[in-house]
């Protein structure tokens, strides 16, 4: 990250005080960091918890599942969190959550209080993604709004792809409380530094408290992440998974039927009237869609059609998000000079075809092509990724960043389910029988799935050429205050 300059100098809107861009970034960073690792953190280490608490896979699944439904329910009400409340008290509620909830976790001497501490990070982490997001658009200037998020990109890669390898490690040498305990002196100091570093860059409008838009949200976005969720292992047509979608559907479409009536809406959905940001938003779904269940279908396939371990299965991601994290700052001031538009293009053509590539696959496919597509494949991801959400949250006004942060990365978590959901369910469905034609069989139906996917990235490739004015505001628009 650059040294602060004369430049990275802003005065807080709300106290007259200076914020230093940079030092606030990094902070930033770091949060977002132990927040994302934690996410991934626990997936090798589910054998640990089923021997320690003597359960069942199905139930240590929940450490997972339930972090996934808190964390996707909580963050379409960040928009009024962040209206409502100061920066600084909002983020250091959500750091103090996490703590506690890390710490919880770390001394649970039973099953059920260690979700209780997953349910509390879970709150802090669908609270926090888009208050930093919200944060980061406050105190950056337009023209340096690209180079910001892909620094933030850069943890965004690097913490998902260390996780479970790191996981793996921590709970064959170490006890599994570990992986706790050492995320809390990083949240620990991130908050203290936080303490003096951060001001009250955030706009309050303090909305009214819309009860029944809660529960409806509530409902509607849980029903439909936990369909979505169980539809892979449960088939699409069980209970398990139509109950929750039908609920879903109908509580969602009362939420958003009553935000368009509240003079105050809990999240605003107009702001989807704003072309380029709705355009940009669907295009980072299809990436969501190609690369969170490609990521899904591809260790499936080492481990269970080409004879691969699990550790083997975990590396073969590892070359691919360094790539991402390295080249996301990059492309990051690629976007400030010359917008989104042939970026998108350029990495969606790169995705797309890597995708292809892996819809190829034998049943003796080496390491080594694996490692080198999926390299490749990253690569494009980061040139798409960061920049087409950059150029989805230039499009709005100062007053409507945090709906559109709450917004954008609520349909990213309902994309990425559906796309692991429906690509798995895609790749099963596609099998041909084993007994008639040996692990080839199953690995047609990996190809499948990995063509479907890589049709989405066509779609991604034909949306990416509408792009336009993507690294401004609208024509009328004000930029954000203090710029």
């Amino acid at each position: 990250m650059p040294l602060a300059n004369g430049d990275d100098i802003q005065k807080d809107p709300s106290e007259g005080t200076p914020v230093n861009r940079n030092l606030v970034l990094a902070v930033l960073v770091s949060g977002a960091f132990v927040i994302i690792l934690n996410q991934t953190l626990l997936n090798t280490a589910l054998p640990a918890f089923m021997h320690y608490f003597e359960i069942t896979s199905g139930a240590a699944q929940w450490v997972t599942t339930s972090f996934m439904l808190v964390n996707g329910i909580m963050i379409p009400v960040t928009a009024f969190l962040i209206e409502k409340f100061t920066t600084r008290g909002l983020f250091f509620t959500a750091m103090g959550l996490f703590i506690i909830g890390t710490l919880v976790c770390a001394i649970a001497p039973v099953y059920p209080v260690m979700l209780i501490g997953r349910v509390i990070q879970a709150s802090a982490g669908g609270i926090i993604m888009p208050l930093m997001q919200t944060i980061l658009f406050a105190i950056f200037p337009v023209e340096k709004r690209g180079s910001a998020m892909g620094t933030f990109g850069l943890v965004i890669a690097f913490a998902p792809a260390i996780g479970p390898s790191l996981s793996g490690w921590i709970v064959d040498h170490l006890p599994w409380q570990t992986l706790f305990y050492m995320m809390l002196p990083i949240a620990i100091i991130d908050l203290i530094v936080a303490y003096f570093l951060l001001k009250n860059v955030t706009e309050r409008t303090f909305p009214r408290l819309d009860v029944l838009s809660i529960i409806l949200s509530t409902l509607g976005f849980g029903g439909l992440l936990f369909g979505f969720g169980t539809a892979g292992d449960a088939g699409w047509i069980s209970a398990e998974v139509l109950i929750p979608l039908v609920i879903g559907a109908i509580t969602l479409t009362f939420f958003i039927t009553r935000q368009f009536k509240l003079e105050q809406p809990i999240l605003e959905f107009r702001i989807l009237r704003y072309r380029m940001f709705t355009l940009n938003t669907l295009l980072g779904m299809c990436v969501f869609i190609v690369m969170v269940g490609g990521m899904m279908v591809l260790p499936l396939y080492m481990q269970n059609m080409n004879d691969f371990s699990a550790m083997e299965s975990g590396l073969v991601l590892l070359p691919g998000a360094a790539v991402m994290g390295l080249m996301s700052p990059v492309t990051g001031r690629v976007f400030d000079a010359v917008g989104a538009k042939w970026l998108a293009i350029a990495g969606f053509v790169l995705l797309t075809g890597t995708t292809f590539l892996f819809a190829r696959l034998e049943t003796d496919t080496s390491f080594v092509y694996l490692a080198a597509v999926n390299t490749v494949r990253m690569f494009g991801v980061a040139m798409v990724m960061m920049p087409v959400t950059t150029a989805a949250l230039n499009q709005l006004p100062s007053h409507l960043i945090p709906h559109g942060t709450a917004l954008n990365n609520t349909l990213r978590q309902i994309a990425a389910s559906v796309g692991t959901a429906a690509l798995v369910t895609i790749m099963v469905s596609a099998a041909r029988n084993p007994e008639t034609y040996g692990m080839a069989g199953l690995v047609h139906g990996a190809n499948v799935a990995f063509f479907v996917a890589a049709c989405v990235g066509i779609l991604g490739v034909i949306g990416a050429f509408f792009i336009k004015n993507s690294h401004g505001l609208e024509p009328g628009q004000k930029k954000t205050a203090g710029k």
